[in-house]
C-alpha cells in the first residue's frame, strides 16, 4: 500500500509541475467574437492542442482588434505585446507588397483545400516567412497558414459566365481584387463593407465581393442579390498562425510540431465544416425557386484566372518578395494542375 500511495503522491507531484509549467499562448485573431470560426475553433480545436501537448500548451484566442488592431499584429507579436496572432494577412499589404499576393491570390485557386497544400507542401510557409522577417526582423516564427474558405459572389443580376462579367458595377475592395475585375471588364466599385447591402438593394452596383456563402445568407444579402455565384470565382483569404520567436523557441521540438500539425488539422477541418455549410444553404435556397444559385463552369474559371494571372504579375513587379512569392505560387499551381507547363 505504501508503494502505491508513493506512486499516486508521485503522479500528483508530476501533474501539478507540467500544470504550473504550461505555456498558455494569447493569439489574437483576426475573427470578431461571435464569427462562426471563433466558436468553431474554440468549441472544438483549442482543447486538442492541450491534449496534444499531454497539457503543455494552451492557446486563449482574443477577438479582432483586442490587443491592437489587425494590421499591427506583426509588430505586435514582434515585440511580445501578443504571444502570436491568427489573422488574415490581407492587413498586411502595406508592409509589403508579398503580403498580397500571398493573402488573396484573386480567381488563383479553386478550393481552400489546394491553397492549405501549398502552404504545408508547396513552398508557402517558408515564403510567408520571408515577409514576416522583412517588416519584423526575424522576430517571428510563422508557423503554418491558409484559407478556410472561398467567398460567394452575391449577384442582383445573373453572371452566369466570364463575358457576363462586361459593364457590371461589382463592389470590391481597391488594389489586386479591382484590378483583377476591371482587368475581366466589370467596374470596379469601392464602397464599405458596412454599405454592401443598401448598394445591392438601391441597384448601386450589380454585385459585391463580401463573404462566404453562410455569412452572407446569415446577413441577408440574397434577399436583394438573388443570384449569387458559388462556388465563388474570386475570393480566398489566408490566414497566418504566428507565435513570437523566443516564445517559439523555447518549446520543445515535439510541441513545436504538435502545434503546427494542430493548426493545419483544424483549417482542414474547418473548411471542410464551413463548405458543408455553404452547399446545404446553396442546395437550400437553389430547391427554394427564389434564388438561383449559379455555378460557373470550370471554362468560365479557367478564363477569368488567365486574366487574372496578368494582374498578378503586374501587381509583383512592387517588390522583389511580391516576384519571388507569385513564382512560388505559379510554381506549385502549375504542379497541380491549374496551369499548364
Amino acid at each position: 500500500m505504501k508503494l502505491v500511495a508513493t506512486a499516486l503522491l508521485a503522479a500528483s507531484v508530476s501533474a501539478l509541475a507540467t500544470a504550473s509549467h504550461a505555456e498558455n499562448l494569447s493569439i489574437q485573431t483576426s475573427f470578431n467574437a461571435g464569427d462562426f470560426s471563433t466558436q468553431y475553433l474554440t468549441e472544438n480545436w483549442l482543447p486538442k492542442i492541450e491534449k496534444m501537448t499531454d497539457g503543455r500548451v494552451t492557446i486563449t484566442l482574443t477577438p479582432n482588434g483586442s490587443v491592437v488592431p489587425s494590421r499591427e499584429t506583426p509588430e505586435a507579436v514582434a515585440a511580445g505585446v501578443l504571444d502570436g496572432d491568427f489573422t488574415s494577412v490581407n492587413y498586411f499589404a502595406g508592409l509589403e507588397p508579398a503580403y498580397a499576393i500571398m493573402g488573396d491570390l484573386i480567381s488563383g485557386y479553386d478550393t481552400p483545400e489546394q491553397m492549405i497544400g501549398f502552404c504545408k507542401d508547396g513552398g508557402g510557409e517558408a515564403m510567408m516567412q520571408k515577409a514576416a522577417d522583412a517588416v519584423t526582423g526575424g522576430e517571428v516564427k510563422v508557423v503554418a497558414c491558409g484559407p478556410y474558405s472561398r467567398e460567394a459572389l452575391p449577384a442582383r443580376v445573373p453572371i452566369r459566365t466570364f463575358e457576363d462579367l462586361q459593364g457590371k458595377k461589382i463592389r470590391s475592395p481597391e488594389g489586386l481584387a479591382a484590378a483583377v475585375f476591371e482587368a475581366a471588364g466589370a467596374s470596379p466599385v469601392s464602397i464599405p463593407f458596412s454599405e454592401v447591402f443598401g448598394a445591392l438593394e438601391k441597384g448601386i452596383v450589380d454585385a459585391a465581393d463580401a463573404s462566404a456563402y453562410v455569412n452572407n445568407d446569415a446577413t441577408g444579402l440574397h434577399d436583394v442579390a438573388p443570384y449569387p455565384l458559388y462556388p465563388g470565382i474570386h475570393s480566398m483569404p489566408s490566414m497566418q498562425f504566428t507565435i513570437n520567436k523566443a516564445k517559439w523557441d523555447a518549446l520543445s521540438e515535439a510541441d513545436q510540431k504538435a502545434l503546427r500539425d494542430w493548426w493545419y488539422k483544424a483549417m482542414y477541418a474547418m473548411a471542410a465544416e464551413v463548405n458543408k455549410k455553404d452547399k446545404e444553404l446553396a442546395e437550400r435556397d437553389a430547391a427554394g425557386g427564389k434564388i438561383e444559385v449559379i455555378d460557373w463552369a470550370q471554362e468560365d474559371r479557367d478564363k477569368l484566372r488567365e486574366v487574372a494571372r496578368k494582374q498578378w504579375e503586374a501587381y509583383a513587379e512592387k517588390s522583389d518578395l511580391a516576384k519571388e512569392a507569385l513564382d512560388v505560387n505559379i510554381k506549385y499551381m502549375t504542379e497541380i494542375g491549374l496551369f499548364k507547363n
